[in-house]
C-alpha cells in the first residue's frame, strides 16, 4: 500500500466529469492519497468583503470544460472496470481557515430580492466557525462531491449526482465513512471537491458553507460485485441514497437500495424486509437543489438483531 498527495494546481482539477479525462495519479488498490482541495468556485482566497478587490482563482479555465465545481482528479484504480465496486474511505477531513455561505430571492419562501452573503471564520482545531455577524456553528466537515464519471460520450456537468457518485452533498458522508459506487469507466476515474464545512439536510438555500479543504485523506479498495445504488457505512449505521429529478422517485429508490443491503445483510425476502424497514429505517431528503433530487434510507447499527 502506498500514500499519495495532490495539490489543487491547473494540471490536477477540473470542472466536468467525462470518461476521456486522462488520469492525473494511478493508484493500487488499498492505497491512500491525501487531497487538498480549494472551494468549488475555484477561489484561491476567500470573497472579498465591500471595497475591495476581487477573490483571486485559479486560471486559466477553459470555458465549458471548467465551469462546474473545482474538482481534483481524476484519479485511476488499476484494476476497476465496469461491473465492480469502489470503496472509498473517508479517513480524514480538515477544513481550511475561511468559507462561505448564504441565501438568495426564494419568493414561495418571502425572502427579499438579492443575495445575502455570509463570510466564514474556520478553525479546525476546536472545528466551530464564526461568521461576519457573529454566528458560531460547531463544524461537520464533508465532500459535497466524490465520484467517478459515467460510461456515456462526452462532457458532464458537476451539478447533478450519478448512480457512480457526483454532488450528493450529503451530510453523512464525514471522516469514518466508507462509501461504495458502482464502477461504470475502466479505472474508476475518482475525483472529488467542493468541500463543505457543515450542512443541514436538504441544503435548503443551496449551498453549505462552502470552504477549502486543508486535507482529505482517502483509502481505495475494489469489490467484484456491484452495488445497484450508491451506499455508505457511517458511525451511525447503514445507508442508500436515492436520485432522480423527482424526490417521489429519489426515495423510491433510496429504499429500493436498502432493502437490497437488508435481503443481503440479513438473508431475508424483499417483502420481510420491506416490513421490517418501516419499523427501523429512517428516510432523510439529501438535498433538493441539484437538479437531482437526493435521498438517503438510514438503517442504524444494532437495529435487526
Amino acid at each position: 500500500m502506498a500514500n499519495h498527495t495532490i495539490e489543487p494546481e491547473r494540471s490536477t482539477v477540473h470542472g466536468h466529469f467525462s470518461r476521456d479525462l486522462p488520469p492525473i495519479l494511478e493508484i493500487e488498490p488499498g492505497d491512500t492519497v491525501r487531497f487538498r482541495t480549494l472551494e468549488a468556485g475555484w477561489a484561491l482566497e476567500p470573497p472579498p468583503k465591500a471595497g475591495e478587490n476581487s477573490a483571486r482563482y485559479i486560471e486559466p479555465r477553459q470555458k465549458g470544460k471548467d465551469d462546474g465545481h473545482c474538482l481534483c482528479g481524476p484519479v485511476a484504480v488499476k484494476g476497476a472496470r465496469p461491473g465492480m465496486t469502489l470503496e472509498i474511505g473517508i479517513d480524514d477531513i480538515v477544513p481550511g481557515t475561511w468559507g462561505w455561505s448564504g441565501a438568495g430571492w426564494r419568493e414561495e419562501l418571502g425572502t427579499d430580492e438579492g443575495w445575502l452573503p455570509q463570510l466564514w471564520q474556520l478553525d479546525a482545531q476546536t472545528m466551530t466557525g464564526v461568521s461576519d455577524a457573529g454566528q458560531k456553528l460547531a463544524l461537520k466537515p464533508f465532500m459535497g462531491v466524490m465520484g467517478m464519471p459515467p460510461n456515456e460520450p462526452g462532457d458532464h456537468g458537476t451539478g447533478p449526482p450519478r448512480l457512480c457518485g457526483g454532488n450528493f452533498d450529503c451530510k453523512e458522508l464525514v471522516a469514518g465513512t466508507r462509501l461504495f459506487l458502482p464502477v461504470a469507466v475502466e479505472g474508476g476515474l475518482f475525483s472529488t471537491g467542493d468541500g463543505h464545512a457543515v450542512q443541514g439536510d436538504g441544503e435548503v438555500s443551496g449551498v453549505a458553507i462552502e470552504c477549502p479543504m486543508e486535507r482529505v485523506q482517502l483509502s481505495f479498495e475494489l469489490h467484484e460485485m456491484q452495488v445497484a445504488t450508491p451506499r455508505a457505512r457511517t458511525a451511525e449505521g447503514w445507508l442508500t441514497l436515492g436520485l432522480d429529478k423527482d424526490l417521489n422517485e429519489a426515495t423510491n429508490k433510496a429504499l429500493s437500495g436498502m432493502l437490497d443491503l437488508m435481503v443481503e445483510q440479513h438473508g431475508m425476502n424483499r417483502k420481510e424486509a420491506l416490513a421490517l424497514a418501516s419499523l427501523v429505517v429512517d428516510l432523510r431528503i439529501t438535498q433538493i437543489v441539484n437538479g437531482t433530487r437526493g435521498v438517503h434510507a438510514v438503517l442504524p447499527h444494532g437495529a435487526v438483531r
